[in-house]
């Protein structure tokens, strides 16, 4: 599979769970990869050293999404090392659960300005160097939550939400210079975050989605890689659920 071969692809957040197992599928179909990390640098020397034993090419590189002169540099490193952007996937996020009377606001603002302004200056940094070329796909990863709304997580949810917008408005901005932009929106899928639930309340989760299971994170990766291939060009600015069905 060599779909993206000349192709670099920046994966946010891609030192672990499924930022990780993205990068890896875009690496396999050819990218060379940027794996971004904010302060895992252990993670991303571990997707890199994965990536080169698999034969591909790969670099760790380090910056806050949230702060928009460190993106700015982290794209310019990038393109030093590996050549002009011509894949970003916007899946660094975080979250701080509360219910909304116990929400702190620096949490609201921490979690807004990682997972939502994070996608602005990210796609902002990559879009120039795309509209010259007149290709480029831009991949953002939403959330099931930004849909449905999810109790005491109204900032992730926000947050969200907000890149379904952004995906939209972006995807028209950008469609003439030969760029898509869409986004994934996962459901409930086995991560770090509910590896960590007790059975009886994972098995609860299992019971409202109609495929009676989890989602994999190679299943949201193989989403992300088929929306930067070439048979997926004449999509922008849609919203593929990989939710097993789970809907409002």
């Amino acid at each position: 599979m060599s779909e993206l071969a000349g192709r670099v692809a920046l994966v946010t957040g891609a030192s672990r769970g499924i930022g990780r197992v993205i990068a890896l599928h875009l690496a396999a179909a050819g990218a060379q990869v940027a794996v971004n990390y904010r302060t895992g640098r252990d993670g991303a020397d571990e997707t890199v050293d994965t990536i080169r034993r698999a034969g591909g090419r790969a670099e760790a590189i380090g910056f806050d999404v949230g702060d928009s002169a460190a993106v700015t540099e982290g794209v310019r490193e990038t393109a030093d090392r590996l050549g002009s952007i011509g894949v970003l996937v916007n899946n660094a996020g975080r979250t701080h659960d509360a219910l909304l009377l116990r929400l702190r606001e620096s949490d609201w603002e921490e979690v807004l300005r990682t997972n939502l302004s994070g996608v602005f200056h990210c796609s902002k940094a990559v879009a120039r160097d795309m509209v010259r070329a007149r290709w480029g796909r831009i991949v953002n990863v939403t959330s099931i939550v930004g849909e449905m709304g999810n109790a005491g997580q109204a900032a992730y949810a926000a947050a969200k939400a907000g890149v379904i917008g952004f995906t939209k408005a972006a995807a028209r901005e950008l469609a003439s210079r030969g760029i898509t932009v869409n986004a994934v929106s996962p459901g409930l899928i086995a991560t770090d975050m509910t590896t960590g639930l007790d059975e009886s309340r994972r098995e609860a989760y299992r019971t409202i989605v109609p495929l009676g299971r989890e989602g994999t994170a190679d299943e949201v990766a193989e989403a992300v890689r088929y929306l930067t291939a070439p048979s997926a060009a004449y999509l922008t600015g849609q919203v593929l659920r990989v939710n097993g069905g789970l809907y409002m």
